[in-house]
């Protein structure tokens, strides 16, 4: 089972959507996936068809009351399972605020996870999706020190290259907290071929980063804007859209990534 943070400390980068198309991909493609949701805006869990006002259990239950992520749960309309979140995780950090090991919350919830479904050779999960929020909170926090790798959602955009280079700095020393903290990968979203700004940094980031970047590139496409509303990944929406392709090839380099490993 992996493990992958979607993280970007700067908004608007397309970092939910990535979360929620990329989950949709995988399982698309047969594998088990969990998507969990880490915002208190919990966009990612309006985005797999889920009412966030109506929820029994949510991540906060989980963080906050001890709530195993078993009994949390959901199986989304979208088709892959869910832990939801809503504005019940908002001011998360002053709640635990003095609390012992609060950063390794979520990480012994997987762990607990995994013990009550399966052992280490046979996990729950092929892969775990979390959806964090735009800033290094708590909850960030701990998702990066649950987690195995992150894949970074980018715009190409001078701005997007600063924040960029903060985020790779936090993950760098998050590593004394987990050694096992890495960049898997850093994909271009909202890209527009015509841009030209955008393909000079689409070219700084392929020299900084080499390997790690993903060869798909998500494009500004309307159907990947209009799916959330409808409740739906976009695969669902309109599979055949260039938003829904480009996911799906996404999940495949994704994929290839841990058959490699």
């Amino acid at each position: 089972m992996e493990i992958i943070a979607i993280a970007n400390q700067k908004g608007g980068v397309g970092k939910t959507t990535t979360a929620v198309n990329l989950t949709a991909s995988l399982a698309d493609k047969r594998k088990r996936v969990l998507l969990i949701d880490l915002d208190p805006q919990g966009n990612a869990t309006t985005g797999t068809g889920l009412s966030k006002n109506n929820l029994e259990l949510t991540i906060a239950d989980v963080l906050l009351d001890g709530v195993s992520l078993q009994e949390a749960i959901i199986k989304s309309p979208a088709g892959f399972d869910v832990i939801a979140a809503n504005r019940e995780l908002a001011g998360m950090d002053i709640t635990l605020m003095g609390e012992t090991n609060s950063h390794e919350l979520l990480k012994s919830a997987v762990s607990e996870l995994i013990a009550e479904q399966g052992d280490k050779q046979s996990p729950p999960y092929d892969y775990i999706i979390m959806d964090c929020a735009p800033s290094l909170n708590l909850l960030t926090i701990n998702a990066l020190v649950a987690t195995d790798s992150v894949i970074i959602p980018m715009q190409c955009e001078y701005y997007a290259l600063e924040g960029l280079a903060d985020l790779s700095q936090t993950i760098e020393r998050l590593t004394e907290l987990n050694p096992k903290l890495h960049i898997r990968g850093v994909v271009r979203t909202l890209f527009d071929t015509r841009n030209t700004l955008a393909k000079d940094v689409s070219k700084e980031l392929e020299a900084h980063f080499g390997d790690i970047m993903y060869k798909t590139h998500i494009p500004r496409n309307i159907r990947l804007a209009e799916a959330p509303a409808h409740g739906l990944p976009v695969l669902a929406y309109e599979r055949w859209s260039k938003g829904a392709r480009a996911y799906q090839k996404l999940a495949a380099e994704v994929i290839k990534q841990s058959s490699s490993s």
